[in-house]
């Protein structure tokens, strides 16, 4: 009897010692944890960007443009700004006048309530015709270097009449649009005001809208408080999803710079060659074989905002989306080559894409940091339109 009770003693007091040994362990881990988080906190939030880890990335970038701040809108010599220029441009802007059927407007696709998109798969656009991409933000589109996901139009200024003239946008010729504005007696102090005298012509019409454009700016986000100094108003969460970012995720890779975005087109995998979306992306514009399946890489500002995401809207939840980067996107066989014009082109996905293997918490920290780079919804009154 004596020695059982001495067992079950001893037991005990094993059980007990080794029960403290592991909350002990724990203890340590969980301040071992803390303490790497604070000093990342300090770090990004210290103002001063040689503090900063050095960033993850691929062996083919071997140059980057940090992240950090929007730097100041420049705008090309031969349309400066103006605030008239600007106020012109928004209510043109606004104006289905500019459409075939006089009821679509830039403003349809790109919704101020809406991150300057329209959060639909597809646009629609005249006679209810659904468009072949999502329609992309304007918001911070000055920082773009080209336009559109395939980088078809060169400035903001060919951009802005692009729409106009599309048969399943705004169904209009550029020149008939340009007389109906013409026609519009209310406009003709608006471009006095703005070019000097009342004359209208589409490339002022352009100029106005591109001028417009380029005034869509994001405020300071979170993100930009944080690196700024105020280092509270990041949970740890988003320190640890900032640190990802840059690191062990690779996002970098293509999302840098204040922008938070390259400015160039990659192939992730995503055109689904020989299927119903098939969509040969910037090789329609440039003819490259090596351009197939690339696309323009969209800034991540205001992307809480902007979904669906992808040129084909694919992706509803930003969840899917990083879960899509942490698989690589194992590619199918099938959707990787296509015949075009009795020309046989094949997708190559990017070598960045390759298998992250990000944890469940790694990945809800990445999107805890993501949504620190949207600032709060606006929602501007539409302007008057001239009569």
């Amino acid at each position: 009897m004596k020695n059982a009770v001495s067992w079950v003693l001893v037991l005990f007091l094993t059980v007990t010692l080794l029960n403290n040994c592991l909350q002990n362990t724990t203890h340590q881990e969980i301040k071992k944890k803390q303490s790497f988080i604070d000093q990342l906190r300090i770090a990004y939030s210290s103002g001063d960007i040689s503090k900063w880890p050095k960033p993850i990335l691929d062996p083919s970038k071997p140059a980057f443009t940090e992240i950090g701040h929007l730097p100041k809108v420049e705008f090309p010599a031969d349309n400066l700004y103006s605030e008239e220029k600007a106020s012109l441009g928004r209510v043109l802007f606004y104006d289905p006048r500019l459409s075939g059927s006089n009821q679509i407007a830039c403003a349809s696709c790109h919704d101020p309530e809406l991150g300057w998109t329209d959060n639909r798969k597809l646009s629609f656009g005249h006679d209810r015709q659904l468009g072949s991409r999502n329609a992309m933000t304007i918001m911070n589109v000055a920082y773009a270097k080209s336009l559109f996901w395939d980088g078809r139009a060169a400035s903001l200024e060919d951009q802005a009449k692009m729409p106009i003239e599309d048969m399943r946008e705004m169904h209009e010729h550029i020149d008939i649009a340009t007389e109906k504005i013409v026609k519009i007696k209310g406009y003709e102090s608006l471009f006095e005001k703005a070019f000097g005298d009342k004359k209208i012509t589409k490339d002022r019409i352009a100029k106005a809208i591109a001028t417009f454009e380029r005034t869509v700016i994001s405020p300071p986000s979170r993100f930009d408080r944080f690196i700024d100094g105020d280092k509270e108003i990041y949970t740890n969460d988003e320190v640890m999803g900032l640190h990802l970012f840059r690191t062990k995720a690779q996002c970098m890779n293509c999302h840098n710079s204040g922008y938070f975005s390259n400015n160039v087109f990659e192939n992730n995998g995503t055109s689904l060659l020989s299927s119903e979306e098939e969509d040969l992306g910037q090789y329609l514009i440039t003819k490259n074989k090596s351009d197939v399946g690339k696309f323009r890489v969209p800034t991540l500002r205001e992307i809480t905002k902007t979904g669906p995401w992808m040129h084909n809207g694919s992706f509803n939840t930003l969840a899917e989306v990083i879960q899509f980067y942490s698989t690589g996107n194992p590619e199918p066989y099938k959707y990787r080559s296509t015949v075009h014009d009795g020309t046989t082109l094949n997708s190559e996905k990017s070598d960045m894409l390759k298998l992250l293997d990000l944890t469940k918490e790694e990945m809800l920290q990445l999107e805890a940091f993501l949504g620190t780079l949207s600032t709060p919804v606006t929602r501007p009154a539409p302007p008057k339109l001239p009569k």
